[in-house]
């Protein structure tokens, strides 16, 4: 039996949580290769049809971030 190897998008606010993973990214930690980024202008603008979308393409789990 293989192991589960869930894919996960972040939908990341560009002044917030996306400058922090881009800062982590210049001190050369990295994060899990299974989760993708998504960068957005505002995550407060997120509709709930936004990650009932991400699941149907796909996505394990969905991650907000903002």
């Amino acid at each position: 039996m293989s192991e589960f190897d869930p894919k996960i998008v972040a939908m990341v606010c560009t002044y917030c949580t996306y400058t922090a993973a881009d800062m982590a990214g210049s001190m050369r930690l990295q994060y899990p290769h299974n989760v993708r980024l998504v960068k957005l202008p505002c995550t407060g603008r997120i509709d709930v049809l936004h990650i009932l979308r991400t699941f149907q393409a796909g996505a394990d789990g969905v991650l907000v971030g903002g």
